[in-house]
């Protein structure tokens, strides 16, 4: 049996933030195993965790990702708030609600416009993009600004906010704060209902995928800063027993773990999201989905493109919602009392469901933390996307098969740092 090998670099992908290479053995016409190896340093954040004080994991895990530290605030505070049994007010939810709902507009804009769509517009990047379509990439930024501006009036800055506590925040806004934003938000209802008619109307591969779908889940509406657990069974897991079904393996070729749901493969994200909680959206999401050909379900990784640009039409729409019956809260933060006890808190960061769990001791330090980030979780579904995606493609050349590789993961927006700001990838052929 002839073996050839080959290898095909990308030195510089600026639309993946990390670093990382793909191997692809191949058999004949088959590609038996796909890996993502990630060589970027580990960042050590839950070993420095420990021996830190209760209330300080918001600031600290905020610098793991700074496209999505309200993500990572988020699921401190729920895990840590559940430790100490203290409930928010729910004006001082809603307004965490709020603040989540700017960080999906923005991160899904950036990810929309600037990192997944040249993929399909045939362009190197949004730079290039920019040169034939300004007006479409200047749509983008005008949705990314509405998102950073919530960010900005109730964290403080858009990146790595500083207003966000345990219990809620250090100040809050009086509503006359807000109205700014709700007119910006209205004037950004329209181009993001054209975000989903325009990336619709891209051309996609006939790819579907079978993993397991796991999703934070509420019966009455989209889940996005809390939530009970849903799986594709119709199973609802509490954010404690998590780590009960959830087990991660560390592999000699990664410097990220990889997570199993009962020892299998699934997949976490918006395709997640969207297939497990699709009826809740709203009624003007649930229509722009129906126009850009989405049904109640969506599972090609490829499409993942138009489910962000619904989810970001929710996100405008429900933070309307909350700005228009948004009332003074009493008080900034409910108090929190530290307590030997454990924590375990999700929300939905843009890419996935980001687990944190807590155990502080009764000195009020920080035993042990544990946190499982989306790109961890779906390490397993995107080398299985990719294997199955190279095996139906051998048959391009080196530069097209780089590419789609590349466009495989990018549908999946993982972030590797929190997954290839270079990509090696090397083909071996018997």
């Amino acid at each position: 049996m002839s073996h050839r090998a080959r290898q095909l670099k990308v030195s510089s992908l600026a639309r993946v933030e990390g670093e990382g290479a793909l191997r692809l053995s191949v058999h004949g016409d088959r590609v038996e195993r796909a890996e993502l190896n990630i060589y970027e340093p580990p960042r050590f954040f839950e070993a420095f965790l420990r021996g830190r004080g209760y209330a300080e994991p918001p600031d600290i895990t905020a610098r793991i990702c700074g496209i999505c530290p309200v993500a990572y605030q988020t699921s401190a505070c729920n895990a840590i708030e559940r430790a100490c049994g203290a409930e928010l007010d729910p004006p001082l939810r809603d307004l965490r609600r709020l603040m989540y709902c700017g960080e999906w507009i923005s991160s899904h804009a950036l990810h929309i416009y600037l990192l997944h769509a040249p993929d399909f517009l045939g362009h190197p990047d949004a730079v290039s993009l920019a040169k034939e379509h300004r007006d479409v990439v200047e749509r983008g930024l005008a949705l990314k600004k509405a998102g950073n501006a919530i960010l900005e009036t109730l964290g403080g800055r858009a990146i790595h906010p500083v207003n966000v506590r345990v219990g809620g925040f250090y100040s809050v806004p009086d509503p006359g704060d807000l109205r700014p934003l709700a007119r910006q938000l209205r004037s950004v209802l329209e181009p993001a209902l054209d975000t989903v008619d325009w990336v619709a109307g891209f051309e996609f591969p006939d790819f579907e995928i079978r993993h397991e779908l796991l999703a934070a889940w509420e019966p009455d509406r989209y889940a996005i800063e809390d939530g009970a657990i849903r799986r594709t069974t119709g199973d609802l897991l509490s954010p404690a027993e998590f780590p009960e079904h959830v087990t991660e393996e560390q592999v000699p070729r990664s410097t990220a773990l990889h997570a199993r749901l009962d020892g299998k493969r699934y997949l976490t994200g918006p395709l997640a999201r969207y297939t497990l909680s699709s009826g809740l959206l709203s009624p003007l999401a649930r229509e722009a989905a129906a126009r850009a050909g989405l049904g109640p379900e969506c599972r090609n990784p490829f499409r993942s493109i138009i489910v962000r640009a619904v989810e970001v039409v929710y996100a405008i729409e429900e933070g309307l919602r909350l700005i228009d019956a948004y009332e003074r809260p009493a008080r900034a933060h409910v108090e929190t009392t530290p307590r030997a006890a454990t924590g375990h808190g999700v929300s939905e960061a843009p890419r996935g469901l980001l687990y944190h769990r807590y155990e502080i001791g009764g000195d009020g330090l920080i035993a042990s933390a544990d946190i499982v980030p989306p790109t961890a979780q779906n390490q397993d579904a995107i080398e299985e996307d990719l294997r199955v995606v190279a095996s139906a493609n051998l048959g391009l050349s080196d530069d097209e098969l780089t590419h789609l590789c590349e466009q495989a993961i990018r549908n999946h927006d993982p972030c590797i740092s929190c997954s290839a700001h270079f990509l090696e990838l090397t083909v071996d052929r018997r």
